[in-house]
């Protein structure tokens, strides 16, 4: 059983449209927020096309959507998708993942919360920032951005069979891995 982790795509069709097909085979996949506009803080993608990444996902039924800081209403319109929860608790392989865009708490507030939800893994996104490592007994996931990395390459990340893999989009390799 694989589950998918996209994060802060930005607009960017084809980032995305990359990164779903080296999720393809994943029962279901998290979309950790900021899916369509770039925002301000940001440069304009080079792939930037929100139009063609809308009529990408609208029609799939294998996402899950946590809203993001620069997801607004009008992204929910077109998309035809709920992007209206901030964070979800998915339940997936007999582990509960903690899914947050991350931008109105600080990570202590997400490790307590994702406790107090009685989950194994905590996933965020907002700082275009990968990380997987273990943090006070829980498992600490950003997939980073596919589109707009801020360390410098575009990743991606999934979770199979009790091991939670970090992958880098540019080189299509694992980055790094962690067992549950």
């Amino acid at each position: 059983m694989k589950l998918g982790f996209i994060s802060d795509t930005h607009g960017g069709y084809d980032d995305t449209l990359q990164a779903l097909d080296l999720l393809k085979g994943s029962e279901l996949i998290c979309h950790v927020g900021d899916v369509l506009y770039h925002g301000p803080r940001n440069d304009l993608p080079k792939n930037y096309n929100p139009k063609q990444l809308t009529e990408l996902l609208k029609n799939r039924t294998d996402i899950v959507y946590v809203r993001g800081n620069c997801d607004a209403d009008v992204d929910e319109m077109v998309l035809e998708q709920d992007l209206s929860q901030k964070s979800r608790v998915i339940e997936f392989d007999n582990y509960r993942f903690y899914v947050v865009h991350g931008y109105e708490e600080t990570e202590e507030e997400r490790l307590k919360r994702a406790k107090e939800l009685d989950c194994r893994v905590v996933v965020s996104g907002h700082t275009h920032v990968k990380v997987l490592e273990e943090r006070d007994g829980m498992i600490v996931l950003n997939p980073g951005s596919t589109t707009i990395p801020k360390d410098g390459s575009r990743s991606f990340a999934f979770y199979e069979n009790g091991k939670i893999e970090l992958w880098s989009l540019d080189s299509q390799t694992p980055i790094k891995a962690l067992e549950l």
